[in-house]
């Protein structure tokens, strides 16, 4: 049953809640208290002034709708709290749908009209530090709880604006939860635990939405705990175990177009920071070049992921990603390095009924100075 302040606008609880609300506002009395305060004392008086009548029972319902409308996230309020969502999608004008197991399902709730998506994306981004407006419709920001917060305002996004929000899962998945869920097998498993502490360096590969961060995040788990970790990442996800862990987040830049420190920047500057192992969440620029350098001069062992369809496309994604750094180097120069940097590909894929599974984990061998591929898993079609 979606929540009250969800229902279709001609519903006369929730009618009667938007125009109390604006009374409230009208007459300064919604400020920035905390619920259960002052604002929910005069929200009651508002209620029992100008619908009396009603039940108690109903009275209290129609508070609870007003509070959530200027406290709370309105319809994604039940959404952000349930455990069984993985992703929170708005578009199409204010539609609601949720990723649950892998699918794409029709929430049957929506957002009364624009003004109150907008609302709720302002409540979402103010605890993170962030805004989005006309002059930067685009914003990219992690939630107080690990979520992460993707806006599209208008005019780029055609029909209004669109939200995605990937949930955040406290304890993550570990080896043992890919395996339950079909991700990987006992034997795949084995080999890769073998492969982490071996200190081999691998690269995660996959299309969106395919698990490359939460395979990375179960790679982890093989590590040894007396081992220093340096975790980068543009939006903090990952959760490691071990107890020397230092999770490293980029910066955009602020609205004066200052303050922006990028991947690449923390890549060199965790160099300086005695790791034993380097955790780039996802390579998408040019400190390609840099990951790929720090694992070719000591610090093998460390992992990455890369958006690629196959394990040969993704080495030449990462090619073409370090040549993008410009530092002059030929493209066979840095062919040779990706070689000599990489020793597993690890390819994630995302089936037609929503499931993920790691398809194949092929070894790089270096053939004078190119990168070629050679099975040593995969898993049955």
């Amino acid at each position: 049953m979606p929540a009250a302040d969800v229902l279709a606008v001609d519903d006369p609880l929730d009618a009667l809640a938007g125009e109390l609300l604006e009374r409230l506002r009208a007459d300064a009395w919604a400020g920035p208290q905390a619920p259960g305060g002052v604002l929910s004392d005069r929200i009651a008086r508002a209620v029992d002034a100008h619908a009396g009548s009603l039940a108690a029972p109903a009275r209290a319902d129609l508070c609870a709708r007003i509070e959530r409308r200027a406290l709370g996230l309105g319809p994604l309020e039940e959404l952000m709290a349930d455990p069984s969502v993985d992703e929170i999608l708005v578009g199409d004008g204010g539609v609601i749908r949720v990723e649950r197991a892998g699918r794409l399902q029709d929430t049957g709730r929506r957002f009364r009209d624009e003004a109150q998506l907008r609302q709720v994306i302002e409540r979402l981004l103010a605890p993170a530090g962030r805004r989005v407006d006309d002059a930067e419709p685009l914003c990219d920001a992690r939630l107080p709880d690990g979520s992460r917060v993707n806006v599209v305002l208008p005019p780029l996004a055609v029909d209004g604006p669109a939200v995605t929000i990937r949930r955040f899962r406290p304890s993550g998945m570990g080896p043992q939860d890919l395996l339950a869920a079909g991700t990987w097998s006992a034997e795949l498993q084995d080999l890769l635990a073998d492969a982490v502490r071996e200190r081999r360096s691998i690269l995660v590969c996959g299309g969106t939405g395919s698990g490359k961060t939460t395979t990375l995040g179960a790679l982890s788990a093989f590590l040894h705990p007396c081992e220093r970790i340096v975790t980068i990442e543009d939006t903090a996800e990952l959760r490691l175990r071990q107890p020397h862990v230092v999770r490293l987040e980029a910066r955009p830049a602020a609205v004066d177009g200052r303050g922006e420190v990028t991947i690449r920047s923390l890549v060199r500057n965790a160099l300086r920071m005695r790791p034993d192992r380097i955790i780039v969440g996802e390579v998408r620029g040019p400190e390609a070049l840099d990951m790929v350098q720090a694992m070719a001069s000591g610090h093998d062992g460390s992992m990455s992921s890369v958006h690629a369809g196959t394990p040969a496309e993704a080495l030449r994604r990462v090619e073409t990603l370090a040549l993008m750094a410009g530092v002059g180097l030929s493209h066979d120069a840095i062919r040779a390095q990706v070689a000599a940097a990489l020793d597993l590909v690890v390819h994630q894929v995302r089936t037609a009924d929503g499931s993920r599974r790691v398809a194949s984990l092929s070894e790089v061998i270096d053939r004078d100075g190119a990168a070629v591929l050679r099975d040593l898993h995969r898993a049955a079609a």
